[in-house]
């Protein structure tokens, strides 16, 4: 047996929550509203997760787990909703710190969400059939629209700093997916997605991994400085 997964969540969670209590980040001030977050976002991924594994969509390779699980899901995935958010959310609050004018002008944000809504508009229609493709794209839908309404600021400055998580999340969900290990500890029904992938991972995963991040960071304010 091989913990691959569980130490990949505790290696993500650990630098950001070490560097939370560092004077000039204080991240620590902003777990109220990280909680709420996350338990919002696993209101709606967890049921999410536990159909399409039910359904064999997706699932997990016990080889790569510890063996425990909840509700059918491997301890590990549950790790993943709060370690993953966590990391990516204080990365975001970081740069809000460290880097306050590093924002896409508003006039870019809108036309930016305007294209990803139609897109996955046409996605999720043309691909009806298959069940990751539609609830991923048709849920991003949902959110952008409601972004762009209620919450422009958080996505001026989140598209950016998504660039920046693009690089640990393709490092770690290449790891899950297969890259550099001998078989996935994430499997996919290819007939379920477009079946398009990006080294190892599923084209759905990125936007999977913006709209998990996305919902959490509704719930965090950008005050100014505390």
């Amino acid at each position: 047996m091989n913990w691959l997964y569980f130490w990949l969540d505790i290696g993500s969670l650990s630098i950001p929550f070490i560097a939370s209590f560092h004077p000039k980040l204080r991240f620590y001030k902003k777990w109220p509203q990280l909680f709420i977050g996350i338990v919002a976002m696993m209101l709606f991924f967890i049921p999410w997760d536990i159909l399409f594994t039910k359904y064999g969509i997706w699932g997990f390779n016990p080889f790569y787990l510890t063996g425990v699980y909840l509700w059918k899901l491997p301890i590990e995935e549950w790790l993943f909703f709060i370690c993953i958010p966590y990391a990516c959310t204080f990365t975001y609050h970081a740069f809000h710190i460290l880097a306050p004018k590093l924002i896409l002008k508003e006039k870019y944000t809108k036309i930016l969400s305007l294209g990803l809504i139609i897109l996955s508009v046409v996605i999720a229609i043309i691909h009806y059939n298959k069940w990751y493709t539609v609830i991923n794209y048709g849920y991003a839908t949902i959110l952008l629209i409601f972004s762009v309404r209620y919450a422009i600021p958080t996505l001026q400055r989140f598209y950016i700093v998504f660039i920046v998580i693009l690089v640990p999340f393709f490092l770690i969900n290449g790891l899950l997916t297969g890259s550099f290990i001998e078989d996935q500890v994430v499997w996919y029904n290819n007939y379920e997605n477009l079946q398009f992938r990006i080294g190892t991972i599923p084209v759905e995963d990125t936007m999977y991994a913006f709209t998990m991040l996305l919902t959490v960071l509704l719930f965090i304010t950008d005050k100014s400085r505390e």
